[in-house]
């Protein structure tokens, strides 16, 4: 085999809370993270030497600067096998969105390139090398619905999430995760999500139960910055999403709406106003690295 094309998906937080900054500037976090069916898809070819990336996004960077390329040369360091691969992108998922776009590329590279070097590497050596890349890797390896602790590498699999019909913004808002970190006040944080009621909505496949749960912390200090976000989030509800939350550190808010009609007319009625506007649905079948 010398090619292989892959799905990247992206994720949305159902919950995100930052629980204490680490001696090393990383801060502890608490999440309950879902995939869904938006996705980039990756286009794998094995080549004699070298790292070739190309996209259909035109400001994707295709060296050292994206996390594919990263991904593709850790492993070429640690393995020292004598190929080289070239990439195409057709990207879906927007950058610097809060949905793992980088992290779910760079899950599906270290999968796939494992597959097509034959390198045979055990998942536990997948997910180890994936946590170097960024913290969200490992849970776009395995995908599904996960409760995410430590920096955001420590996993626990949960029940598969009800279908969900998901509808995102993405404005135009630039939000780096280092300084929406650097706003937060842990010991200000007065409402913190229940992830424990959560997982119990999610157990149950009780709709309404997760959706009265979602929080973010991120949305107590990013809001009063972008009041504008707010304005989306109140305009997802009033269209019909049963809650609606900012994704990750932002800046794309999401719905989660039971039925299809009312999700479409609410993805018809914002997509008048802004320009980056998705439909997807709740995704679990399974992490990228089964049956490959």
């Amino acid at each position: 085999m010398n090619k292989l094309t892959l799905e990247a998906r992206a994720k949305i937080n159902l919950t995100l809370d930052i629980v204490n900054k680490r001696d090393d500037g990383y801060h502890d976090v608490s999440m309950v993270m879902q995939t869904i069916s938006l996705c980039d898809t990756l286009h794998f070819k094995v080549i004699e030497r070298g790292i070739k990336l190309n996209s259909n996004n035109l400001r994707l960077p295709k060296d050292e600067r994206n996390i594919i390329y990263k991904s593709a040369k850790l492993l070429l360091e640690q393995t020292k096998v004598d190929k080289g691969i070239e990439v195409y992108v057709e990207k879906r998922i927007p950058v610097a969105a809060g949905l793992a776009g980088g992290s779910s590329n760079a899950a599906c590279t270290i999968i796939a390139l494992n597959k097509l070097w034959n390198l045979n590497l055990e998942n536990e050596d997948l997910l180890d090398i994936g946590l170097k890349i960024g913290a969200d890797v490992p849970f776009c390896m395995i995908e599904g619905t996960a409760l995410a602790e430590g920096v955001g590498e420590i996993l626990t699999n949960l029940d598969p999430l009800p279908k969900l019909y998901v509808v995102l913004v993405k404005p135009s808002i630039r939000i780096s995760t280092p300084w929406a970190y650097s706003l937060v006040n842990i010991k200000s944080i007065k409402n913190h999500p229940e992830n424990i009621k959560m997982v119990e909505g999610i157990q149950a496949g009780d709709a309404h139960l997760i959706t009265s749960k979602m929080r973010n912390v991120f949305e107590d200090f990013i809001f009063k910055k972008y009041p504008r976000l707010t304005d989306i989030k109140e305009k997802m509800i009033r269209l019909g999403a049963l809650n609606s939350l900012m994704s990750g550190s932002g800046p794309t808010i999401y719905g989660l709406f039971e039925d299809e009609k009312t999700a479409k007319i609410a993805y018809s009625e914002l997509k008048k106003s802004y320009k980056e506007v998705f439909i997807a649905t709740t995704y679990n079948k399974g992490g990228l690295y089964r049956g490959v």
